[in-house]
């Protein structure tokens, strides 16, 4: 990605998370995110379609936008899913050090997955 997309991601803290299907049925939701250098990661909640999804299709896409003035950044990526172990552990200190709800609510592993997203396509507008 370039220095741009990425200040602008770092700016932010909600996307709309975008997963599909193995039958390419696609799903959205609003999520918020935490950067990892280039890396997006979220956390999600067992049972949900979002993460039924990754398990069918580790193809996804997010944006993170503005209305006034309209910009955005636009990413595709594969993602990669997390549910222990130390990279598991870095990443919830990231989503910690993030955000204060996931520090007064904080969660251990196997409780909720990671999600990390390798950005393979970036636009900004």
């Amino acid at each position: 990605m370039k220095k741009r997309e990425l200040r602008f991601l770092e700016s932010h803290e909600l996307c709309r998370f975008a997963t599909a299907s193995k039958q390419a049925i696609p799903h959205v939701v609003p999520v918020i995110y935490a950067m990892d250098g280039e890396d997006i990661i979220i956390a999600v909640d067992y049972g949900t379609k979002k993460l039924k999804n990754i398990r069918e299709n580790k193809e996804v896409a997010l944006v993170a936008d503005d209305y006034d003035p309209n910009h955005g950044v636009m990413v595709q990526g594969h993602c990669e899913m997390l549910e222990r172990g130390k990279e598991y552990l870095r990443l919830l200190q990231v989503l910690y050090d993030r955000f204060e709800s996931y520090r007064n609510n904080p969660w251990k592993e196997g409780e909720s997955p990671i999600i990390k997203i390798h950005p393979v396509k970036a636009v900004f507008w």
